[in-house]
């Protein structure tokens, strides 16, 4: 491959994110707006009832809990660098990583932004080289592991503990994947 069509693999490849979900620059907190709350992935577990896999997340400012169900991939996705392991050979999430390291972009954070009928919603927040900033639409699992390789915060956005509080959402509600 020569070098004008490696130089234009990137530009294609960022243009494609941009096509598939990527929104431009972060929302930010403003006037009487609640900023996110850093959270600890504090396990990976499995319900005994449902047998469903669960991440449990805790808030850093105020110790609040938010369990999601997640499925078996997504858990171990997400249970391997939580354990300090490094597989043999890159799985998907190390493999994003890679891409967006040679793309010249890094991930800056991650926020779980909503909770709509049991069902989370999540952003990769990324910094381009030469300080452009990506927003793509993700899972919460999937930006979860990413965000634990990556060593990226992670984060909630208060309403999204406050909804699950009113909404009593269930740690073995089943998630669509």
């Amino acid at each position: 491959m020569g070098f004008g069509r490696r130089a234009a693999l990137p530009v294609t490849v960022v243009v494609g994110m941009l096509s598939l979900g990527a929104t431009g620059v972060p929302e930010r907190s403003g006037p009487g707006l609640r900023a996110p709350q850093e959270v600890d992935v504090v396990a990976v577990v499995v319900d005994p009832q449902s047998r469903q896999p669960l991440v449990v997340l805790q808030g850093k400012r105020d110790r609040r809990s938010l369990v999601l169900a997640i499925g078996q991939f997504e858990a171990n996705g997400i249970a391997i660098p939580l354990q300090g392991l490094t597989p043999p050979r890159p799985l998907t999430h190390d493999l994003m990583l890679n891409v967006l390291s040679d793309l010249r972009a890094s991930v800056r954070r991650i926020v779980i932004t909503d909770l709509k009928e049991d069902v989370y919603y999540a952003r990769l927040e990324l910094d381009v080289q030469g300080g452009g900033e990506l927003t793509v639409d993700s899972r919460p699992s999937d930006a979860i592991a990413l965000a634990l390789r990556a060593k990226a915060p992670i984060l909630v956005e208060e309403r999204v503990f406050d909804q699950a509080e009113r909404q009593g959402v269930k740690p073995g509600a089943t998630p669509p994947f």
